[in-house]
């Protein structure tokens, strides 16, 4: 069995509201949920989890006896249907987000982490072609390096959001089917994995679709073990970036001269639409450096010294893989250039 790292029992609301400084819609004080908000349900009673259970039988041939056990002993929580509503990917500008991740700590940690697992990321980056820097950044932006990964009970948090979330139901249903045949590939007892809010894993937050995906088995133990082994966390992040098609040697970002104003007409895709040849044919000062052939996109951010516009290329887009949002892919980036500033690698 894959030894968890238990966690104190909080919700990653708690732990965001806490060390992020992250906002919570305002509710009025009747009606505010407690943190730890949970609904004692019998969700086995329900017919679309009835429905559910039926499917997991007949497609992946699991023992109904224990679906139905595992389910009405499920927990609905609110918490997480609170946190999923408003995440801070959508709720801040770049003025804010940014300093909740190139800290002095989180630099310092990562430097640290990079020193203390110097040899598997140099093995990594050989393997798949990612840099050392970067794949410590994810670890990280996702979890401080392990120490935040998440205390909410994993088939909990998929259970409520698949079925008493409606915008996302389809995709947390999936999830959670994913995440079954997870525990039952890697042999965990489903009561003890915990996550994010959102049913992330690991080290790496890695979603159990990507789990079974991306992860691999970098130490050779015949296990992958997200929680615990540095070598699995490292490769595995190295393996996703690969597979999502991360360009060795190869820039992710350049700053965009303000010498005058650009005007991105609410462009800011993540993808790269067009050349560099096409955007110096708007005005747009680019680099004369970077080839006219090149695929990028304008990304415009509200930073700290007023508007910020920056040439996202491909590599950028592979970091949004992992997190759709151009604020994560650039928190990721700046701080694997505060880490190679400070280990050459």
């Amino acid at each position: 069995m894959v030894k968890l790292r238990m966690k104190t029992p909080k919700t990653l609301l708690i732990i965001l509201v806490a060390t992020l400084f992250l906002q919570v819609p305002a509710f009025a004080a009747d009606d505010a949920p407690a943190d730890n908000a949970e609904i004692s349900i019998d969700y086995s009673q329900r017919d679309d989890v009835k429905q559910f259970i039926d499917m997991m039988v007949s497609k992946h041939q699991f023992d109904k006896a224990m679906l139905v056990r595992w389910f009405s002993g499920a927990t609905r929580l609110d918490s997480v249907i609170t946190s999923i509503s408003k995440p801070a990917e959508k709720t801040l500008t770049w003025r804010q987000y940014r300093p909740i991740f190139l800290t002095s700590n989180r630099i310092e940690g990562g430097v640290r982490f990079m020193r203390e697992n110097q040899e598997l990321l140099k093995r990594a980056e050989k393997e798949y072609g990612v840099p050392a820097h970067v794949i410590a950044a994810i670890v990280g932006v996702e979890t401080y390096y392990g120490r935040r990964s998440g205390g909410t009970v994993v088939f909990d948090s998929l259970t409520t959001l698949g079925f008493d979330y409606p915008p996302r139901s389809k995709f947390f249903r999936s999830e959670l089917e994913q995440f079954l045949l997870l525990a039952r590939e890697e042999n965990i007892d489903v009561s003890e994995i915990h996550g994010s809010y959102a049913g992330a894993m690991g080290m790496p937050q890695f979603i159990s679709s990507s789990y079974r995906e991306y992860a691999v088995d970098f130490d050779g133990d015949g296990k992958r073990n997200l929680w615990d082994s540095k070598a699995d966390v490292i490769g595995s992040v190295a393996n996703y970036f690969k597979i999502h098609g991360w360009e060795t040697n190869q820039p992710v970002v350049y700053r965009l001269k303000a010498d005058k104003k650009i005007k991105n007409n609410g462009r800011d895709k993540l993808k790269p639409y067009t050349t560099v040849t096409e955007l110096r044919s708007e005005g747009i000062v680019i680099d004369d450096t970077i080839p006219g052939d090149t695929q990028a996109t304008v990304i415009s951010f509200d930073g700290a010294q007023g508007e910020e516009h920056w040439l996202g290329l491909k590599n950028f887009y592979v970091i949004t893989r992992y997190n759709h949002s151009a604020l994560y892919a650039m928190a990721v980036y700046q701080l694997s250039q505060e880490l190679l500033a400070q280990t050459g690698s």
